[in-house]
């Protein structure tokens, strides 16, 4: 599942004219670098969480299937009729497509050169973590033995550490008991319910980490994409 509904208000100083998954870089919008790098890792069956400029996202989406641009990929799209946060939106998923076993969830605005087969071997609840020099924005994971046990606030810390790459490797029964068409986040509400009741474990990724979601880290990818 990609989670590409968001508003992007943040990187909106840059980006005017389309939703923070199509911002160009190269040429090209950010999502195409994502599933390249998705396909290229294995990835061949998608869902993508659409509400802002849905139709924009879809369009794009369309031209890779209709083009086979990264070959036979099996795309499907849902849109939202209203947002309904992280994880309202893989509820919404999981009962509109009756989904039993567990999954991968990416972020569209965060680009990871490599992690897909170390979450994909790893057991549900799992979380991508990536080592940063400086966690405040992001918040750090407290990690013990593999085990996640708690998320530290954003801008409590500017110490290195880990933090959630936006990756994840969930099961269904994560998003029980959470009310249908309801507005809720994976990451304030859908965690910590796991590490009260079960396990959510860490899966440390040593690659390359940026979220595109504010004016510099987008520019600082463009720059770094250039060059590679």
């Amino acid at each position: 599942m990609v989670l590409a509904g968001g508003f992007g208000t943040r990187l909106r100083s840059l980006i005017t004219d389309v939703p923070k998954p199509l911002a160009p870089v190269e040429g090209r919008p950010f999502l195409i670098h994502l599933i390249e790098k998705w396909v290229a890792q294995g990835a061949k069956d998608f869902i993508f969480l659409l509400h802002f400029e849905a139709h924009l996202i879809e369009a794009i989406l369309h031209d890779i299937q209709r083009d086979k641009t990264f070959g036979d990929l099996k795309i499907h799209v849902i849109t939202e009729n209203q947002p309904l946060g992280t994880g309202g939106s893989v509820l919404n998923a999981i009962n509109i497509l009756n989904i039993k076993e567990s999954f991968l969830v990416a972020n569209a605005d965060t680009w990871l050169s490599d992690g897909l087969s170390e979450l994909n071997n790893s057991l549900p609840n799992s979380i991508g973590a990536v080592s940063v020099s400086d966690c405040s924005r992001y918040g750090e994971l407290d990690i013990n033995d593999g085990i996640i046990k708690d998320f530290m606030e954003k801008n409590s810390s500017r110490r290195p550490g880990m933090i959630n790459a936006g990756l994840y490797h969930l099961s269904p029964d994560a998003f029980s008991g959470f009310p249908k068409n309801f507005n809720f986040s994976i990451e304030r509400e859908v965690f910590p319910n796991v590490i009260k009741t079960d396990e959510l474990k860490a899966v440390e990724l040593d690659i390359d980490f940026i979220d595109i979601g504010i004016p510099e880290d987008y520019l600082e990818f463009c720059n770094w994409i250039q060059k590679e």
